[in-house]
């Protein structure tokens, strides 16, 4: 077996922890699959809410030629936009991946990058005005992919990407095996998964929501 492929998950304080860990379920499965997780330093991240921890493997100066970049949301992300070593090393490794993806919030952090600029692409709803100012085309699609950049929408569409990218890199047959494997066969419960199905009523709960959470790991 030649040298495996390595995925790089960017962590940080904040971090949605379904964006990071379902790409990861998907493609640690794979045999030709390495996934690492990178942050400014090596140890422990908290998620949203303060409450769960995820640890990085490597620093952002150890990985330097990842074959695939995943970046996950979550509210952290807004510390990264102004982040220059984080940007930079974006950039540079972007000039080498087979594929540079995105899961919610993310999907600002490519954005701030100019990565996305002109192309379509999607993030969670609830930052999609956000990332249409940077000059992308938005898609209501849950994954995305335009070349060699992939977005996905919301902590449960990471899945779907995952999948997705291991097609790509392997062969629709392990990615088949790997859906059966993570038993991923989706019975909606309410048709509230989109804006578009949850309607205004829903939609204001689900913000407000989100609003109190965040005060709420902020006070954390």
């Amino acid at each position: 077996m030649g040298r495996k492929l390595q995925v790089a998950v960017v962590l940080f304080d904040g971090v949605a922890v379904l964006d990071a860990i379902a790409p990861y379920e998907c493609l640690q499965l794979l045999p030709n699959v390495e996934v690492v997780f990178v942050a400014h330093k090596i140890g422990s991240f908290k998620d949203t809410f303060g409450y769960l921890s995820v640890n990085s493997t490597h620093t952002f100066q150890d990985i330097t030629h990842p074959d695939i970049l995943v970046v996950p949301g979550g509210l952290g992300i807004k510390n990264l936009l102004k982040d220059e070593a984080v940007l930079e090393w974006i950039e540079q490794v972007d000039n080498n991946t087979l594929y540079t993806t995105a899961v919610g919030s993310g999907s600002l952090l490519l954005a701030e990058t100019g990565l996305l600029t002109g192309i379509s692409a999607t993030t969670h709803w609830s930052v999609k005005e956000a990332l249409e100012k940077h000059g992308v085309k938005l898609s209501d699609d849950r994954v995305v992919q335009e070349g060699k950049i992939i977005t996905a929408a919301g902590p449960t569409s990471a899945i779907e990407m995952g999948l997705k990218l291991a097609a790509l890199v392997t062969s629709e047959e392990f990615a088949k095996s790997v859906q059966l494997i993570l038993e991923y066969d989706p019975q909606v419960m309410y048709g509230t998964g989109s804006t578009t199905k949850a309607g205004p009523e829903v939609t204001a709960k689900a913000t407000t929501l989100l609003y109190a959470n965040e005060l709420r790991a902020s006070n954390h």
